[in-house]
């Protein structure tokens, strides 16, 4: 498991109920916490936010942390999406010490329910799902009784054996708990705990035609697994009291009966009575969090699939070259609150670029190329540079770099008529080529439409590396890449998906796909030294000047290069809003 907290982690409210809990002996001291995704989507940094608290909680605590897919509604889950999430995990950094699916628990479900209709505290509805709302209520207006509330319990124990035996069509019944339509709190105006479905389960095929509700089937899995601490987001807190109520009247500690079928299977755990705890979402500016909105964007191909390197889904990410601990170490900085906030992008930003800072190697690519001839060498003129992979660790070794007398080099990098405060190259003017020395522009050569498409100059020998002048100063360094001997590749320049910091925000009619931004990927033709072409796929490496890259892991190869940018070197979002 990833292990790259601080010594002593900065204190949350959550840490400090979990240690008061274990110094009182609490759930017998033991810490057990669970991430319970549902199958229906790839996972993104929202639930990244919850890995790591979840699995971080548990290690802390020498506890162990489940992965359990709360698959209960076929219609929107697939293999992929369980396949994909538990990729995702691994590549977090965590690992979970045991997997279950809310379908392992389908038959203690069902025993559950029919204890309820015989305690009299549940019932078969035959209301549709349009008059079940209107029923319900409202927030300050209390809820009607169905007339099918008062059904006796042998009517309903029948009714729900042939709901389980497929003899009645898809919504035309559904059983409810009975709780109170009075209630203030809306989740207790007795909510569904099974609806028909006539559909196959990714786990358990054809066996069942009706399936569990969330809030039944979620609370009840937690304490099959002996869940100690079960952390949810802020928005499950009005539920809490229908959790309380399910477990309450269930007693799953103390009836073996209903927990049967999990020890003849040999997934039977001390059943536990879970203590919810609620935290804030983890929102961030520039981002949209939600499943159903991320699909749209794949289903309409305004993006390309799941792990189209602007998503914010982990697989995304992980193709765009963010690192785990990039992801780790941002969530650790922001913290829990139950306070809702939305964070600035800019802040993961600056996490990714600092864990690549330390990291990666340096390589030179360009990316706009403009010819430089050095006039004054030999045209065949060649030889071998030694540059350093990293500047700041010797560790990282050296590489050879080759050099020539015409070379590639940005064509931002050169204005023939400069603007005030402009200090790369400037017609007659002098700049550093980068582990070369000073060159001065002598001439321009252009095309017929006035385009500049060559840039002859002079190289001061005496400023080369080694000789005294090579510490004479000018004010900028040009990067550069031996034309003879750079490789071409494609470069995709990934920016924010949208260019508002809000895109949710629908306030004035508009939706996220009003704030798509347009220049979110640009795709270059440029040049890359040879050791940059080397790269295995998802090498990661700083492109000096220009940001930090990855080698796409799909697309990638030594003879036709195709690099990501991850991030840039330093927040051009925070420089553009100042303007």
């Amino acid at each position: 498991m990833a292990n790259d907290l601080p010594a002593s982690p900065p204190q949350h409210f959550i840490r400090q109920i979990v240690a008061a809990d274990r110094a009182a002996g609490k759930h017998g001291g033991a810490v057990v916490t669970r991430f319970p995704p549902e199958p229906n989507g790839y996972l993104h940094l929202g639930h990244a936010k919850s890995i790591c608290l979840n699995f971080g909680i548990a290690a802390e605590n020498g506890g162990r942390c489940h992965l359990r897919f709360d698959d209960t509604n076929p219609a929107r889950e697939d293999i992929e999406y369980v396949q994909a999430i538990q990729a995702d995990v691994r590549w977090l950094g965590f690992e979970w010490d045991t997997l279950r699916h809310a379908s392992d628990y389908f038959e203690v479900f069902y025993r559950g329910a029919e204890k309820l209709i015989r305690m009299g505290l549940a019932y078969v509805d035959d209301l549709d799902a349009e008059l079940v709302r209107a029923y319900r209520g409202t927030l300050t207006q209390p809820g009607r009784d169905s007339p099918f509330r008062e059904r006796g319990i042998e009517e309903n124990l029948d009714l729900f054996k042939r709901m389980r035996a497929g003899e009645f069509a898809d919504g035309s019944r559904t059983l409810r708990a009975r709780i109170d339509m009075a209630a203030g709190n809306i989740n207790l105006r007795d909510p569904a705990i099974y609806r028909i479905r006539k559909m196959p389960h990714q786990n358990t095929g054809d066996a069942w035609p009706i399936y569990p509700m969330y809030d039944y089937a979620h609370c009840v899995s937690d304490a099959l697994e002996g869940i100690t601490h079960s952390l949810c987001t802020l928005e499950f807190e009005d539920h809490r009291p229908l959790y309380d109520w399910f477990l309450r009247q269930l007693d799953l500690p103390g009836d073996a009966t209903l927990t049967a079928p999990l020890r003849d299977k040999g997934l039977w755990l001390p059943p536990s009575a879970p203590q919810q705890i609620e935290f804030a979402r983890g929102n961030i500016s520039y981002t949209v969090m939600s499943k159903r909105k991320l699909l749209a964007l794949v289903q309409d191909q305004l993006v390309d699939g799941w792990d189209d390197p602007r998503m914010p889904t982990l697989s995304g990410l992980r193709r765009r070259g963010y690192t785990p601990a990039a992801i780790r170490a941002f969530w650790e900085r922001i913290g829990i609150s139950k306070q809702n906030s939305s964070i600035d992008l800019g802040v993961l930003e600056a996490c990714v670029r600092e864990d690549l800072d330390a990291r990666v190697p340096r390589r030179m690519a360009v990316l706009d190329p403009l010819k430089l001839v050095i006039s004054n060498l030999p045209t065949d003129h060649f030889e071998t540079l030694t540059f350093a992979n990293h500047p700041k660790d010797a560790g990282f070794g050296a590489r050879a770099v080759p050099f020539a007398r015409t070379l590639w080099i940005e064509r931002e990098d050169f204005m023939e008529q400069p603007v005030k405060g402009f200090h790369r190259l400037v017609p007659d003017g002098e700049v550093r080529l980068r582990g070369v020395g000073i060159v001065r522009c002598q001439q321009i050569i252009k095309d017929a439409h006035g385009n500049v498409t060559e840039l002859h100059c002079t190289l001061d020998a005496g400023t080369r590396h080694g000789m005294p002048g090579a510490e004479r100063k000018v004010k900028g360094t040009l990067h550069w890449v031996s034309a003879a001997h750079a490789v071409a590749a494609e470069v995709r320049l990934y920016d924010r998906l949208f260019n508002v910091p809000d895109p949710d925000d629908e306030s004035n009619g508009e939706t996220c796909r009003d704030h798509l931004n347009p220049d979110s990927r640009r795709v270059l033709n440029g040049y890359v030294e040879p050791a940059a072409a080397r790269a295995a796929p998802a090498d990661r490496c700083q492109f000096e000047r220009l940001g930090y890259f990855i080698a796409d892991p799909r697309d990638h190869a030594p003879t036709r290069p195709v690099f990501n940018r991850i991030v840039t070197l330093r927040d051009t979002w925070t420089q553009r809003a100042a303007i």
